[in-house]
């Protein structure tokens, strides 16, 4: 028997986690063959980061993967129990695997992004370990910015905190398409599966208000292993997989964008041995998109148009390059192209322009200044700033959004808009990772002080999409900005959406506020869901789909009247929060006010009043689909203010819904 076949034979007498349990031998299978199948180095790559509240056991977690996946090696497993005894511990501190820096051991918490390699038979892992402190949020963003998942712990014992929300957030923003939420210490609260699902409902409900495509609940114990590497026998009442089988099995091939090319030059290849004194190429990394040989292409910013002639790698010619391959592309025309320029197909064009909007994470501890001077870096393009307006800056636990904020302190998350100096070549984020993220740098310090996704040319599409935008048409812009409008009349406009159950008294309260501002000298339009559906919303029924409708229209000529500078009081029951959810996005894209009035009137009390006769006629079988009684209606989450106490008279209500627009600044 050879070396090899031995170390097989060991391998698999001593039980060796990567061999039999994940790859059985193939029948006519030499010891040799088998051997080779096993080591090979997988090639499928999985980058994932680790996210949550402080102390909730991040670090833990990926030793125990490290150590229960039989990762670590003896002499760093010798330090650890050496440290965990020194530090009084009566267990195997398995956080101090990843808790590197001095100043995290001795606190008990992860400053600094740790990184981590591991591979099973299945996949190659590069870990992220991010910290959980509020204010080191930037680095949590620098360590996101490239994983392909997201594990996002929640302590058992707390719940979701205002932490998990934050990195939910984050995650959402950064576009990862795959997140975990691994619910800990499940063996502090003995294992129960009610205290389990009771997270589970409360994550949800705060990621339906985010983007985020596929999110995935594990109950585990860091400490003791359940479910991380082995399923629990603890916790028989959970039917889904340990979390590094899920690790193992994600599907994240489709997450790459293969169809946008995308190939940012990076460097102008032309070697100075004579014998290649014709040789010019360029080089980049792939960051989108599949290239061959022959395929016709343009040359941004400039929109120079040639063919690939050919491409090339250190280890000699290739018929295709694809994501994420370093290469070298040789053209078939000489054509001016430098450091920064972009190489893309003619039929399918990122946007080039010198403004747009994004959404930055402030990494630096001076605050955003106009007096200082700033560079933006995206690709391998560098350009300065010429002026930064921010939009709102968002309250990450509520996603509340402060119009009023004008800089950004350190930690801050904010829309903003960036006007450049020079035009670069972008996609939103969403649709490419790597052309639709920036940098922001102080030009004086060299300090790295923002780190940004493009939104604009995605929520252009998005709300093209949403408004059924008819065809053949484009949107007719005027020399009358918002601004000079605004400016003009004095005062500037919104939406403020009174909903409730019918006969709450939506309409009366909305009717009395449009009275008390048209008396002020302020603008002001009643929209009644009843008056509507005399002309605009006539054609439309009282299904789910009808009243999705309903709201769709009302919100869009809302939207238009707070344009305009008026006050647009919308008094509609507006059942769904989903299209409530939509009306206000709808104004968020243009940067309008949309304030949510909820009239919480007891259902009892609705009936009692029953102004119209709808609740008796629903209870008599004579009228379907009565919200109320024959259809659900959804309360608001968080609405900006809640009337209907019975202790308040309309006057009372009224003037609570102007201190609120005193509040925003509206009056």
């Amino acid at each position: 028997m050879d070396a090899r076949e031995q170390r097989l034979t060991s391998a698999l007498e001593n039980g060796n986690s990567h061999v039999a349990p994940h790859q059985p031998p193939h029948d006519g299978e030499s010891a040799e063959q088998i051997f080779r199948r096993l080591t090979e180095r997988p090639a499928d790559l999985l980058r994932f980061a680790t996210a949550g509240s402080v102390d909730d056991g991040k670090s833990t977690l990926i030793g125990r993967l490290l150590y229960d996946s039989k990762q670590v090696l003896t002499d760093q497993l010798a330090h650890v129990e050496q440290t965990s005894e020194r530090m009084g511990h009566d267990f195997l501190d398995l956080s101090l695997l990843t808790d590197g820096l001095r100043a995290e051991r001795e606190q008990g918490i992860t400053i600094d992004v740790a990184y981590r390699y591991f591979a099973t038979a299945q996949r190659r892992f590069i870990i992220a370990d991010t910290p959980g402190h509020e204010q080191y949020t930037r680095n949590m963003v620098t360590g996101a910015s490239t994983a392909d998942l997201a594990i996002v712990l929640v302590d058992a014992r707390k719940g979701v905190v205002a932490q998990s929300k934050r990195h939910a957030f984050i995650s959402s923003m950064l576009g990862i398409p795959h997140v975990v939420v691994c619910v800990n210490k499940m063996d502090l609260v003995d294992f129960d599966e009610g205290i389990f699902e009771g997270i589970v409902e409360e994550f949800d409900a705060f990621a339906a208000r985010l983007e985020m495509p596929d999110v995935t609940f594990i109950p585990i114990s860091a400490l003791l292993g359940d479910n991380v590497v082995e399923r629990s026998e603890n916790m028989s009442w959970y039917q889904g997989p340990p979390l590094l089988y899920h690790l193992e099995h994600v599907h994240i091939a489709s997450d790459r964008n293969l169809i946008d090319v995308r190939f940012p030059v990076q460097y102008v290849i032309r070697p100075p041995a004579s014998t290649l004194a014709d040789y010019r190429a360029y080089g980049g990394q792939m960051a989108g998109g599949v290239l061959r040989a022959g395929d016709e292409v343009v040359v941004l910013p400039g929109g120079h148009h040639t063919r690939v002639a050919g491409i090339d790698t250190f280890s000699g010619t290739i018929d295709e390059a694809f994501p994420p391959m370093s290469v070298a592309l040789r053209l078939e025309d000489d054509i001016d192209i430098s450091r920064g320029s972009t190489i893309v197909r003619p039929q399918n064009q990122p946007t080039v322009s010198n403004s747009f909007e994004c959404m930055l994470c402030w990494m630096s501890e001076r605050p955003l200044s106009s007096g200082r001077r700033y560079l933006v870096k995206h690709t391998t393009r560098t350009a300065l700033v010429g002026g930064v307006d921010v939009r709102y800056r968002i309250d990450v636990e509520s996603l509340r959004r402060d119009d009023g904020a004008t800089t950004l302190e350190m930690n801050d998350l904010a829309r903003v808009h960036l006007q450049l100096s020079a035009p670069i070549v972008f996609d939103s984020y969403r649709r490419n990772r790597v052309t639709g993220s920036l940098i922001v740098i102080d030009e004086a310090t060299n300090e790295t002080v923002g780190a940004g996704v493009i939104l604009d040319t995605e929520v252009e599409e998005e709300a093209e999409a949403r408004t059924e935008r008819s065809p053949n048409v484009r949107w007719q812009g005027t020399r009358m900005t918002r601004e000079r409008r605004w400016s003009s009349l004095g005062h500037s406009g919104a939406t403020l959406w009174f909903t409730g159950l019918p006969g709450a008294g939506k309409s009366t309260v909305a009717a009395a506020v449009e009275e008390r501002l048209i008396e002020a000298g302020h603008p002001a339009f009643l929209l009644d869901g009843d008056n509507l559906r005399h002309g605009l919303n006539g054609d439309l029924g009282f299904d789910e789909r009808a009243r999705t409708e309903n709201v769709r229209r009302t919100a869009h000529v809302a939207r238009l009247l707070a344009e305009s500078g008026t006050i647009a009081l919308v008094s509609l029951v507006s059942p769904y929060a989903a299209d409530r959810e939509a009306a206000s996005g709808l104004h968020d894209l243009d940067g309008l006010q949309f304030l949510e009035i909820f009239v919480d009137a007891p259902l009892e009390l609705c009936e009692e009043r029953d102004p119209k006769g709808l609740y008796a006629r629903a209870r008599a079988g004579e009228l379907e689909g009565m919200t109320g009684v024959g259809a659900p209606y959804e309360r608001p989450a968080e609405p900006d203010l809640v009337l209907g106490s019975h202790r308040e008279t309309v006057d009372d209500e009224v003037e609570r819904v102007l201190e609120l627009l005193r509040a925003r600044g509206l009056l």
